[in-house]
């Protein structure tokens, strides 16, 4: 697949496989999915907790591996990540429930741009937000923003949480 998604061989796939069993221990669904010849590892779990001001949030994980992770590809495979998280769940966004993505591309060279634009920041649309994931596949690092935002505040110390148990720093 074009943009760096055709696959590293055993490490990513390695990787992908205990990122699922991560997901499975904290109760997600998991599936894997083909998304134009690269099969995708989707996890998704919903929470509600009164303290989000009694709301709903539907957390998914979508991982792909990528010979070599660029700034665009995991722009744009952020962005087909949320897109394919509206179209699956995006109806149901707005005053009782939120959407959030964990895009990740996992390969076995990160390019340091794509680990600064994940670190960045989170990516917003209306009730729904990203954190993009670049992982290196060779020594489980996994750049991603793990700070508090001003928009979304109130799920920071749950996303955070989820994304350190389902992609570790190393």
């Amino acid at each position: 697949m074009a943009d760096g998604h055709d696959g590293d061989g055993a490490g990513a796939e390695a990787y992908l496989t205990a990122t699922g069993e991560r997901l499975r221990a904290d109760g997600c669904d998991v599936t894997i999915e083909d998304w134009g010849g690269t099969p995708v590892l989707i996890g998704h779990r919903g929470d509600f907790k009164m303290r989000w001001m009694a709301t709903k949030l539907h957390l998914f994980t979508i991982a792909a591996p990528a010979t070599r992770v660029t700034a665009a590809s995991l722009e744009t495979f952020s962005t087909s990540a949320m897109d394919y998280v509206l179209a699956r769940k995006g109806q149901l966004r707005g005053l009782q429930n939120g959407v959030a993505v964990f895009p990740a591309l996992v390969g076995t060279e990160i390019e340091p741009a794509a680990a600064a634009w994940a670190q960045e920041k989170q990516r917003l649309r209306f009730a729904a937000l990203a954190r993009p994931v670049a992982v290196d596949a060779r020594t489980g690092a996994a750049a991603a923003f793990r700070g508090n935002p001003s928009l979304g505040f109130i799920y920071a110390a749950h996303l955070r949480n989820k994304l350190n148990a389902y992609f570790p720093v190393a």
